[in-house]
């Protein structure tokens, strides 16, 4: 089993902008997993991309709109994660040049 836990607070930024801010992320595996209604409307855009992870299932990624920058496949989510996974239902994850700081 990998490592689960939770952080106080996360913000995930696009050089100086700010754009999800939660108190409720789950970290697994060094990645900050924001929910998804944490992230603004228009942010998230769905892609084509999918990868397999062998313990948390089938990974789906979003095009990331941040202003005028566009980073795609910046993020990543489980819609239906493996029973050891089951605590990233629901949310998110950012890669690509995404900065998530952490309290």
């Amino acid at each position: 089993m990998r490592t689960v836990r939770r952080t106080t607070t996360a913000s995930a930024r696009l050089g100086t902008r700010s754009f999800a801010t939660s108190g409720d992320v789950v970290n697994v595996e060094g990645n900050a997993y924001f929910p998804l209604d944490s992230v603004p409307e228009g942010v998230l855009q769905p892609s084509s991309t999918t990868s397999v992870c062998p313990w948390k299932g089938v990974a789906s990624y979003y095009d990331v709109h941040v202003d005028e920058q566009v980073i795609p496949d910046g993020a990543w989510t489980y819609r239906h994660p493996l029973p050891l996974a089951r605590r990233v239902r629901g949310r998110v994850a950012f890669w690509n040049g995404i900065e998530v700081d952490r309290n």
